[in-house]
Order: structure tokens, then sequence, then C-alpha cells
């Protein structure tokens, strides 16, 4: 299959080298000219474990190759996917659709034949309609179906998630189109992942009601930990209590300081507009919107109340900051807000992230980057864990403490257990555990 791919972000390029490795011929487009000629010459856009070797292989094989020129990208292609961004409208919360829009325009000027156009970016209900009609607008005669095909990928796990899909849905009433998908999607039968066919606004609305949801659960555990904490009991046990349901699960029943990046904030915003267009509330995920708001907001109070209450005049050192561990994406990451405050309190910010110094460096510039843990700590009154990475499980604990000013760790992802933080001198809190 000859499949074009408009927009080489996140989605759009971990969806090209994967579909490339299928064995299809994929050409990615973008108009950064300057995005695609680091893509020629080797260098990603974007941090994704695997996805530099995966795209080398792939050009090295002549399947994926990169291009600013969308019209000959999309002439005699089977497939073309929207694959650009659609962040959160300013002043209304909205998904803004401009992007989509504008591609629609071109590809319908573009088109030479039959194709069947995806839209991969993740959409309001509705959309597809509204592309179909620029589509049609621009040439009715064309033998043109629109599908919406929904992404699921997790930062930092994209490639997996491609390749062995819980789901792949697909939006479309049209055999043609159908036919089209099953066959993009054939190398994935052999690993029994099912494809979900739906009408076309349903798949459109099943990807945001897929994030809500998971934004919910874990809004519910951040909950449940600061319950925990008021009343003495432990919400990792509670975690797993809950998760061993299979009606429930264990996934996203983490606590921590809140969820962030470039997919739950803007979806859930944007579910709660769509709800509101047809005055049909989602009172549910009104409430996760402002607890998750609340949330990152609070463990910044938390970090000073560590510190004594008063924060003026100290140095805390921040472990992570983008939103989650194997990424470099801060859109909307809990650090942000947490910094924020602890610099409004009159804090000293010395930070580390083994992926997130240059995006941090541009828009976190009160803050001192640090080469690693051990520097950020040097001098500190607090060190404050905000994000996973591995590469702080085994921190050696009695250097770190050494190196502070005073050995005060808030654990805002439960990484260490108390008794072992303790025994190497630290005055410890985490979230939702016993003695915090």
């Amino acid at each position: 299959m000859r499949i074009t791919m408009i927009g080489s972000g996140y989605v759009g390029l971990v969806s090209g080298a994967c579909f490339s490795d299928f064995g299809h011929d994929v050409i990615c487009v973008d108009k950064d000219q300057g995005k695609i000629d680091a893509l020629k010459a080797g260098r990603m856009p974007i941090f994704e474990p695997g996805l530099d070797s995966l795209v080398a292989a792939n050009v090295a094989a002549g399947r994926l190759t990169f291009t600013t020129d969308l019209k000959s990208a999309v002439a005699g292609a089977d497939a073309i996917f929207i694959a650009v961004g659609t962040p959160s409208r300013r002043g209304d919360g909205h998904a803004d659709l401009t992007y989509v829009f504008a591609a629609t325009r071109e590809i319908a000027d573009a088109i030479t034949g039959p194709v069947v156009v995806v839209t991969k970016s993740t959409v309001p209900v509705g959309t597809g309609d509204k592309v179909e009609a620029i589509i049609r607008e621009a040439g009715g005669h064309l033998d043109v179906a629109v599908v919406s095909n929904p992404e699921f990928l997790r930062e930092g796990a994209a490639i997996g998630d491609f390749k062995r899909p819980d789901r792949i849905v697909i939006g479309t009433e049209d055999e043609r189109a159908k036919q089209v998908m099953r066959d993009i999607y054939r190398p994935l039968y052999l690993n029994e992942s099912p494809i979900l066919f739906t009408a076309r606004r349903t798949a459109e609305l099943i990807k945001y009601a897929a994030n809500a949801f998971l934004a919910t659960k874990i809004t519910f555990i951040n909950e449940i930990a600061d319950l925990c904490e008021a009343v003495g009991a432990n919400v990792q046990d509670v975690s797993r209590g809950i998760g061993l349901d299979n009606r429930i699960g264990s996934k996203f029943l983490h606590a921590g300081p809140g969820y962030g990046g470039s997919c739950f904030p803007k979806d859930t915003l944007a579910l709660l507009k769509t709800a509101e267009d047809y005055e049909s509330p989602v009172r549910i995920v009104e409430a996760v919107v402002k607890v998750n708001d609340s949330r990152k907001r609070a463990m910044g109070r938390k970090v000073i109340n560590a510190l004594g209450g008063e924060a003026r005049g100290k140095t805390v050192a921040i472990l992570g900051l983008t939103f989650k561990p194997n990424t470099d994406d801060m859109r909307d990451a809990p650090s942000l807000a947490i910094v924020q405050s602890l610099l409004d309190a009159g804090a000293e910010i010395r930070a580390y992230d083994p992926e997130g110094m240059a995006i941090a460096k541009e828009i976190m510039p009160e803050i001192t980057l640090c080469a690693d843990a051990y520097e950020a700590a040097k001098g500190a009154d607090a060190v404050a864990i905000v994000t996973e990475w591995d590469i702080f499980r085994a921190l050696d604990l009695k250097r770190l403490a050494e190196t502070m000013a005073a050995p005060v760790m808030i654990d805002l992802r439960n990484v260490y257990p108390p008794a072992k933080a303790e025994r190497e001198g630290f005055r410890y809190s985490s979230v939702g555990r016993k003695g915090t």
C-alpha cells in the first residue's frame, strides 16, 4: 500500500515509521522544512525509545521518505492520513482544528483519483463530516472516503503500542474504505489485534471517552491517596486491593502529582466543550479536570510543608520535569505548576531530567538546570521526585543526603519505601502512605 502521512510530529512520525516497517511505502509530509531536513539526516524531532533506529532502518530500505511537497506526496496514494496537531484553542478550550482543515483543503486540491482519507489526529465528534464536506466541495466527482482511525499511543511506549495494540478502531461504513484499512493493518492480524469497525462519529468519541476514563482513574486514586494520608492507610495497598478486581484493573491506579502531557489535559477539556455544545454535560469529567488542576498546586504546597511551611530563601532540588518517563514532553507536566508554586513562595529551584532539559531551558528560565540528580541536590534544603524515571529508582540515598543542606525528600511518585529512605537519613514524605 502507498500511504501518505500529513504531519511528522509525534503521532505522524511514529505511525508512518511503523507502517513502513510493516512493508508499506510511506511518505511523511510536514510544512516545517527544518524538521524534514533533520529527519532526512536521521535526527528525530522528539524523544521516543527506539524511534531513531526504526526510522533509519526503513529509510535505508526505501520504504520511508520525507518531504514538504504535499501535492506530489498525495498523488497516487491509496490512503492519506491526517496526523496534525489539535491543541486546545485559546480562550474557550475547544480543540483547535485549524491545522486539520488546512491540511484537508490542500489534500482536496491534490487528490487525483480514488483514495481513503483518514483522520488520525484526535478530533471532536463530527470533524470527519466537515473534512468530507471540504473535500466534496473541492472535487465532488472524486471517489473519496473519509475514515476516523484514532491513535492510542502512550508516549514512551508508542512503538510497542502501535505494533501490539489492544484494539484498532476504524470509523467508516464505506465497504471499499473498510477493505483498504484491513489491508493497511493486515500485518497485525498475526498478533490477533481486534479491529473494531464503527460509525465515524462513534470512532471519534471512543478516543475522547477512553482518555477521559483513564484520567478519571488517575484522579480517583489521587483523591483516595489524600484520604489514606488522613486515616493512616497505604494507597499502594489500596490500589493493589482494588486493581486485582478484573472489573477495575490495576493500570492507572498509581497515586502521584496529577496527569499531564499532550493528551489527557486537552482531550478532557475538548470532551467537556463538545458536551456543552450538545447540551449533554459530563459532570464526572468536569470534576476530574478541576481536581487534577488543584492536585498539581497541592503538590507544591506539600513540598513547602515538608520545608516546615516556609520556602523563602530555601533551595529545592526537582528530579524529573517531563510529564512522564521516556519522553521529552513537558506539555501540562505537573512539574510546571509545582515549580511555579515554589518560585512564587520564594524558593530557588535546581533541577535535572534525563530528556527534558532542552525544553526546560526555554520555558523555565528561572531555574538552575543540573547535570545529574546529585548536582541538583547539592546544598538543597529538600529534594522532590516529580517524574519516576528509572534513573531515580536506585539513587545512592546516603550520598544524596550527605550532599544536601538538609536531608528532606518529598517522593511524589512513591519510588522508595519510607523505611529505606529514613534509614539513609532522610526526613521522608510520599503520597498516600502512612507517616506522610
